[in-house]
Order: C-alpha cells, then structure tokens, then sequence
C-alpha cells in the first residue's frame, strides 16, 4: 500500500516539526498533483492508524490536489489543463505539452502549544 509509505514519512516529518517547537500537531495540509496515486481516503486512514499513540493522534489531515499544468505548443502560455477540454486557456490551440505533476508538499502544519 503506497499511501502507507506516505503516511509514515509524513508522520516522521510532522513528529519532527512538533519537537522542535515543543508542540502538539492539530491540522496538517499537504497538497499534490492530481496524477499523484494518492488515494485521499486511504492516505488518511493509513495516517490515522499509524499516528496513533503518539503525539500526532487525532490531527487532521487535508489534501489538496493541485491542477495539471501544460504548456501551449502555440502561444507558450503556461495553463490549467482539464483533461475534457485539452485546449490552451489563451489561444485555444489543442498542440501543448504536459508539464510536470506537482510534487507533494507539507503547505501548512498548526501546532499547539500548552
């Protein structure tokens, strides 16, 4: 199960940033390209059950899934691209390349203090 992997290393990395501030987790939001094979469901179950009995027990966790982006072949306009309509925003042209997926990333983690 891959989303166990992501949920271990996010574990480790939140546990991580909790100690250095001497605090407990709440919310973590990470995003991710939509290609990404994330499953958010399964992510945050995997996470539940290996947060538990630590100090990241009971955080929430959010998932964003950041837009495909391709590049007009065209115009060189950088774009959102839905996959139903694969057309570039500004020219209209269909010729454009894909670029990268968005990695997944640790946007925003909210710690408390007592």
């Amino acid at each position: 199960m891959h989303e166990a992997m992501v949920a271990q290393s996010l574990l480790s990395i939140i546990s991580d940033e909790a100690a250095k501030h001497n605090a407990r987790p709440i919310c973590a939001r990470i995003s991710c390209g939509k290609l990404s094979a994330i499953n958010d469901e399964v992510l945050c179950f995997a996470f539940e059950a290996i947060a538990r009995d630590t100090p990241c027990e009971g955080l929430k966790l959010e998932i964003e899934h950041k837009p495909l982006r391709a590049q007009c072949q065209n115009c060189v306009q950088d774009f959102d691209v839905e996959l139903s309509q694969a057309r570039c925003s500004k020219c209209g042209s269909e010729d454009f390349k894909l670029l990268a997926d968005a990695p997944m990333v640790l946007e925003e983690l909210e710690l408390q203090t007592d």
